[in-house]
């Protein structure tokens, strides 16, 4: 894109070059070649340093491809979340999508724009305190999955934002979708519900009564708050389901179970009753949190009543929580069942814009 004089910088900023836009790329092109899976050559040929990265599909396979925004003030803030956390949730949303899908991660492109202060290295040691630590749990979530940082774009920003893409590959035709469900298939879900909107609590709780900023949380956080400021996607679960035909139709919980189940509902055109004593609702959480809460992160899937699956996959719980039925209209898309009391569901996750 070419500068228009309005967006040249000033003679004095073009010569400080010790902290600058090019330096800072350098650091972090040397930082992923120094991943695990920094240099592989399997999925990509060519990453930072060129117009564009080149990736390499297996044969058969097609191309997922995933975005998500996050800003300040509204997916995390600069006062409540440690640099580490933020970094690691920017990739964990991307990798969940492509749980969703049964895809196997192959890149990630992160576009990063900040205010210049959050740029600046340390006196100590020449790091920028901030910049260094959101690489740091971004990449060690990045190692934890096999997922290369391919490339992106740094900018210096009035506000915080990261936007990361995420590429993954899939044998083609056997992508998990959202449409694949049909009345009598069973409903289930990994993991337990609701730990990230109940840590989320816990943490404004902390904030508050400490007055002071969550970033002195240690860089591990808070036992507590551990599901908030570090979820993890459920990459190895997706890929299992996807290689065992295991399920109908799937997505991954970000936005609340009520929201997201809606979703998988209006895009298979049926309807969901979930049992509320089946749903595992974390030991820390509420019954609404583990509904409506969101950032979970866990895979919701479908399955054919005759389908045989783990009570576990890869270390992590597989909970059937309901069942679904033919849509009727004038009836709830989504029933909570509990005894004889059957209570229509309202999506009340998160959605923008309301």
């Amino acid at each position: 894109m070419r500068k228009t004089p309005a967006q040249l910088p000033a003679a004095s900023a073009r010569h400080n070059l010790s902290h600058g836009e090019l330096v800072l790329i350098q650091r972090i092109r040397e930082r992923v070649a120094r991943q695990p899976f920094g240099r592989r050559r399997d999925q990509v040929s060519l990453g930072i340093g060129d117009d564009c990265a080149l990736l390499r599909p297996r044969r058969g396979e097609e191309v997922a491809v995933t975005t998500d925004l996050s800003i300040d003030g509204r997916h995390f803030r600069l006062g409540w979340h440690p640099p580490e956390a933020i970094g690691h949730r920017t990739l964990a949303r991307g990798l969940s999508d492509l749980a969703a899908m049964g895809a196997r991660p192959m890149g990630a492109f992160l576009s990063l724009g900040l205010p210049r202060e959050l740029s600046r290295p340390g006196k100590k040691n020449g790091r920028s305190f901030w910049l260094d630590r959101f690489f740091d749990g971004l990449l060690h979530l990045a190692d934890a999955h096999s997922t290369v940082l391919a490339g992106g774009d740094l900018a210096e920003s009035p506000i915080a934002v990261a936007d990361i893409v995420l590429v993954g590959a899939v044998p083609r035709g056997r992508a998990l979708l959202r449409s694949g469900a049909r009345a009598g298939d069973q409903l289930y879900v990994t993991g337990a519900l609701g730990a990230a909107a109940a840590a989320l609590a816990r943490l404004a709780e902390w904030v508050a009564s400490r007055k002071k900023l969550a970033h002195q949380i240690p860089t591990t956080g808070a036992a507590e708050m551990t599901a908030h400021l570090y979820p993890q996607p459920r990459v190895q679960q997706g890929l299992w389901l996807q290689r065992h035909k295991g399920a109908t139709a799937a997505i991954d919980i970000s936005d609340g179970l009520s929201t997201d189940l809606a979703h998988l509902c209006e895009e298979s055109g049926v309807a969901a009753e979930i049992d509320a004593d089946l749903l595992p609702v974390h030991a820390g959480a509420n019954l609404e949190q583990a509904m409506h809460g969101g950032e979970d992160y866990e895979l919701l899937f479908t399955a054919r009543e005759n389908a045989r699956i783990p009570k576990a996959v890869a270390g992590v719980a597989v909970t059937r929580i309901g069942r679904m039925v033919q849509g009727r209209s004038g009836q709830p898309q989504i029933a909570l069942i509990s005894g004889r009391n059957r209570q229509p569901v309202m999506p009340r996750g998160w959605q923008h814009f309301l």
